[in-house]
Parts: C-alpha cells; structure tokens; sequence
C-alpha cells in the first residue's frame, strides 16, 4: 500500500460524493465522521474553510475502504476502523503534506495502530487522554420506579437554562469550551434537540441531548444532571424520553458514548437497555 492512496481534501461535498456511501454502509463505527460532516455540511463552507478543515479517504480499485476528518489543525484525527497497514500509510502521507496531529480518536485498535505509526513517522509519544464506550440501544427499558415529574422538549423559552446546563456539563467533562449566548451558535451544542426532566412543580433537573438523525443513525449526546441533583433516577429518566423521541422519529439506530471509568454512569445505560459495541479511545501526542 503506498501512502498516496489516501486522497485528501478540503471540499467537503467532494468527500462525502466518494466517501458518503461507505460511510453510510456501516453508520455505527462512522459515527464521528457521519456526525462531523453533517454538522459542519449545514453549518456552511465558512464555517470549515475557517478552522482548515481536511478529510481523507482511502480508495483502492475505485472502492473506498477508510476514511478521517481532521475538524482543524488544533484538532485531532477521526478515524474510520483501520489496518495496521493502512495506519502507516495513513501517518506517512500526513508527514510528507506537512500537516499536524495532536491527537487522534478512534475505536481502541485503529487508535493503537495509528499512535505507533505516527511515533514511528515523527518521534512523537503518546499517552492516553480517555477511553470510552459506545453503546447501542436494544430493547429499552424504562427505569424502576420513575422519578416524579415528566419529560419535556425544550424549546425557544428555555435557552437559558439549557444553556446553563450545557456550560456545567462541558465542565465536569473537561471541554475546553466557552457556552454562552453568545459562542452558543458556533458549539457542538447548537444543533441538538433536547429534552428535559422536570420535577412536578415544573423545575428543569436533567437534560439529554440528541444529534440529528444520519443514515438512520442518531447519537444520544449530552446527558447531565447537575451535582446536587444526582442519585435521584433523574438522567435515566430523561435519556429513555430522548430515546423515545429517537426511535419515533425513525431512527434505526439510537447509540451514546459513556466514560469507561464510570461505572456508575455504565451501569445505568445497561440498565435502560443500552449495549456495549465499540470500545474507543483518545491519545494526545
């Protein structure tokens, strides 16, 4: 395999006319490269043409067989499941472009084989920011009792409690991020649909988000509950009502990402119906 086998790009309507279908073909483990190039497709050229974003795919006897987006230079790899192979084909043709990788994501083997190819190239190290866990929904089940209150869909009223409980949830995560009226617009928050679970007296105590649906497929992202109001069946409430909305709305395939070292949060999504599939991992380097 030689390294200009990788096809890179800064048009995105060029990658997603030859990657779009073999992306879409296996939506789950292509999650991050259906869920970037939807959201940045709608958001406008302007909006990736000025981070610098670039994709890549591999093709080989006009079949596609991988592919990655890089958001911007700041920002690290995504990467489809790949080969040892196609990893070092992948880390010589970035080396001889000159362009930079200061982390990569992916599921936990194609992230392993990438990180050596990558050191191999370059000399860098690399250690392990976080591992996670991609789940997909089975057969939902709802929690044991409900907690009191109902789920609602947040609306245009609600903006500033949703902010609010995105800003505290992009802290407890570690994302370097400012969520405010005035950045909302730009973050990775704005296209969500979300829901709330309120208590009887009308107050918002938990939140879940949703993706929008692609390729059958939508993304649970985020669910929070502040601090002081955990331990009360609040975050499983709300993610069986977001799930609901998913699956109602068409959705073949309802999946969220949890921490691997939280096994109370896990636990709870195991609980509610939500399968293990793809365990994932991010190095820096």
């Amino acid at each position: 395999m030689r390294p200009d086998d990788w096809h890179l790009t800064e048009d995105i309507d060029e990658f997603l006319a030859r990657a779009g279908e073999f992306l879409r073909s296996r939506p789950v483990p292509h999650i991050m490269q259906l869920t970037w190039t939807a959201r940045l497709r709608a958001r406008g050229a302007a909006a990736y043409d000025a981070e610098g974003a670039v994709f890549g795919l591999l093709e080989r006897a006009g079949e596609v067989q991988a592919a990655f987006h890089r958001l911007s230079p700041h920002r690290g790899l995504g990467l489809t499941p790949l080969t040892a192979e196609q990893a070092d084909a992948l880390a010589a043709r970035l080396v001889a472009l000159g362009h930079s990788v200061p982390s990569v994501s992916a599921d936990d083997a194609t992230a392993a084989v990438f990180a050596e190819a990558w050191q191999r190239h370059t000399g860098a190290t690399s250690n392990v920011r976080v591992r996670l866990c991609l789940h997909r929904l089975g057969t939902l089940v709802p929690p044991e009792p409900y907690p009191a209150g109902r789920g609602r869909a947040v609306g245009e009223r609600d903006q500033e409690q949703l902010i609010s409980l995105c800003r505290g949830f992009a802290a407890d995560v570690g994302e370097a991020v400012t969520v405010d009226a005035g950045s909302w617009a730009g973050t990775r928050f704005s296209d969500k649909r979300y829901m709330f679970w309120e208590t009887p007296d009308g107050t918002p105590v938990s939140m879940a988000g949703a993706n929008p649906m692609v390729a059958g497929l939508v993304q649970v992202d985020p669910v929070y509950t502040p601090a002081h109001l955990r331990g009360r069946g609040y975050a499983g409430a709300v993610t069986v009502e977001v799930s609901r909305a998913a699956l109602a709305a068409g959705a073949t395939d309802v999946v969220l990402f949890t921490d691997a070292a939280n096994p109370i949060s896990n636990a709870l999504y195991w609980r509610l119906g939500y399968v293990p599939v793809v365990d994932w991992v991010v190095y820096d380097f």
